[in-house]
């Protein structure tokens, strides 16, 4: 059984008409999806879609064999499945008043009602993990870009989720500070953490995705292993 399964998603914006027609596809546990395609072609919609951010039209969500209705999910339904994910946005959505462990312990002490102290425990633990330990209590004025996004990795781990989703993370990186996050990424899906990810490095996507779903125009194009995507 997929842990996550979409089908037929649609999406529409005012003024842009559908941008996703009909997407359907399944992760399995354990696999990285890297997402391809031209922009404007709807990745990220999809992301936002599958996580609540955006409401869809219309389409099914199953989750761990759960399937909750994309166009009418509750409050509850949402918070189930967002208690299983991370997300993990372009511009890192960090808080600027808070340090590195504030930002990966936010979530866990008021979202989820940890114990501060076990929370700080944890977010220590996934600083750590994403090399940045040293910089618990650096504000994000004081980090790299890379740094800030290495964060927003640490606090997607720190709930222990069972999917994250990548929403192009390199894209407002430098070339020379994209490295250190894609080494952090490459890390994770050498661990077997799940992942969809939407990106336009296709090394990344060739050295680590498993498989490949290429979108454009707001539907699926193709979908093979990255080993036949990248054979030619």
């Amino acid at each position: 059984m997929p842990l996550l399964e979409v089908r037929e998603l649609r999406k529409s914006f005012e003024g842009a008409g559908e941008v996703l027609k009909g997407i359907s596809f399944s992760v399995e546990k354990g696999e990285v999806i890297a997402i391809l395609g031209p922009s404007g072609g709807g990745k990220t919609t999809l992301l936002r879609c599958i996580n609540f951010l955006e409401r869809a039209e219309s389409g099914t969500l199953i989750f761990d064999g759960r399937p909750v209705d994309l166009a009418s999910a509750n409050e509850k339904e949402i918070r189930s499945i967002r208690l299983r994910t991370g997300f993990v946005f372009q511009n890192y959505n960090l808080f600027l008043n808070r340090t590195a462990l504030g930002n990966v312990t936010e979530g866990l002490v008021t979202g989820r009602g940890q114990d501060r102290k076990e929370a700080e425990k944890t977010g220590l633990l996934m600083l750590d993990k994403v090399g940045l330990a040293d910089r618990a209590d650096a504000y994000p004025n004081q980090l790299s870009g890379g740094q800030q996004q290495r964060v927003a990795i640490a606090r997607a781990l720190a709930a222990h989720p069972d999917i994250i989703y990548f929403d192009e993370p390199t894209s407002a990186l430098d070339p020379d500070l994209t490295g250190e996050v894609l080494a952090v990424m490459r890390q994770l899906a050498e661990e077997g953490m799940t992942m969809l990810v939407v990106t336009h490095e296709l090394g990344f996507a060739r050295s680590a995705a498993s498989r490949i779903i290429r979108i454009g125009d707001g539907r699926i194009e193709k979908e093979c292993p990255a080993g036949e995507y990248f054979k030619d």
